[in-house]
């Protein structure tokens, strides 16, 4: 089974956090954290719809220039969503350019901003033809842990402690569509487009008994099938990713609660190893978790692969050691369940 997403660190374990989540087949991407992406090629970054910062701390949100540079001029809307203090900090960023060119453009960009709060979420809207100005307009809605959802995945996220606010995110597909080349070539089609808008359907929950039309090459009349039964014939329904991603957060009840709970039964965890065991003590003053720990919240919700990240310069020639510490921590751990 080929997954839809195919999450990758843009940068080394000592370098900003960001994680890249491309979609299979489609020219799109979602981004978690926006540190440095120089190493992003632009290609990359224009794929990027949305982008959900865990805290604007500089080397989680640097990048946020990097992405605005390279949408200026383009007819698109780019929601990126952040903690409580966002709005100020992403409007201090546009207030430091000077916008006085920017009626030269044909495309003009939009800026959906989103900050989370506990009980509540503010989006604003930012438009390049106004100068990226604050927009009098905010749209408040309940904070229910759910932040953008569409028919075939949502993500949701959850406050944590950092000192600050720092939110922690989850990728979850609905469900995974995968397709059987072999039942393709009996039915006598092919791959293309056709296959995106017929998961879209699935995933939309279309009526079963609605008509789907397959193009074909060699005829100028497309093949018709209702819906479902071509989706018995070449699909496989299985359950769907879930991606979460964790970094910036101090080891306490609170935040462990959280932390298993929210990341239960991920398919792959993202998340944090600043500082080896025998440091925890300078880990807890600086907010942050260690390998071992990191390995054992792991464990504890169940995460099927997880990988670390965000490490302390302090151990540049060590790095294997907090590798190894969070592996065997997540093993003994699952040992013991």
């Amino acid at each position: 089974m080929r997954p839809s997403f195919h999450p990758r660190l843009i940068n080394g374990p000592f370098d900003d956090p960001g994680l890249f989540v491309p979609f299979l087949f489609q020219k799109r991407a979602i981004m978690f954290d926006l540190g440095d992406m120089s190493s992003l090629p632009a290609k990359d970054i224009l794929k990027i719809s949305h982008a959900f910062v865990t805290h604007t701390h500089m080397d989680h949100f640097i990048g946020f220039d990097r992405l605005l540079r390279l949408f200026l001029g383009r007819e698109v809307q780019l929601n990126v969503y952040g903690p409580k203090g966002f709005l100020k900090n992403a409007e201090g960023k546009l207030a430091g350019y000077t916008w006085n060119l920017v009626d030269n453009y044909n495309y003009h960009l939009s800026l959906l901003l989103t900050e989370i709060r506990s009980d509540n979420v503010i989006t604003k809207k930012y438009h390049c033809q106004n100068k990226f100005l604050a927009p009098e307009r905010a749209w408040e809605l309940p904070f229910d842990g759910v932040l953008h959802e569409e028919a075939a995945f949502s993500v949701c996220g959850v406050i944590l402690n950092h000192s600050i606010p720092c939110l922690a995110y989850s990728l979850h597909e609905r469900f995974h569509v995968n397709i059987v080349k072999e039942r393709l070539e009996n039915l006598g089609l092919e791959t293309g487009p056709w296959l995106s808008q017929f998961k879209q359907a699935l995933y939309s929950q279309t009526d079963p008994n609605s008509k789907f039309e397959v193009p074909r090459a060699d005829r100028p009349q497309p093949k018709r099938f209702y819906l479902g039964d071509l989706a018995a014939q070449i699909a496989r329904i299985t359950s769907g990713q879930k991606i979460t991603y964790i970094t910036d957060v101090v080891y306490n009840d609170a935040n462990i609660r959280k932390i298993v709970e929210f990341a239960k039964d991920s398919d792959h965890l993202f998340i944090e190893a600043a500082f080896l065991e025998r440091d925890h003590e300078i880990a807890k003053e600086r907010c942050h978790l260690t390998a071992r720990q990191a390995g054992e919240l792991a464990a504890r919700a169940g995460a099927k692969r997880f990988s670390i990240f965000h490490f302390s310069p302090r151990y540049t020639s060590q790095k294997e050691l907090l590798y190894q510490e969070a592996a065997e921590a997540y093993n003994r751990a699952i040992s013991s369940q």
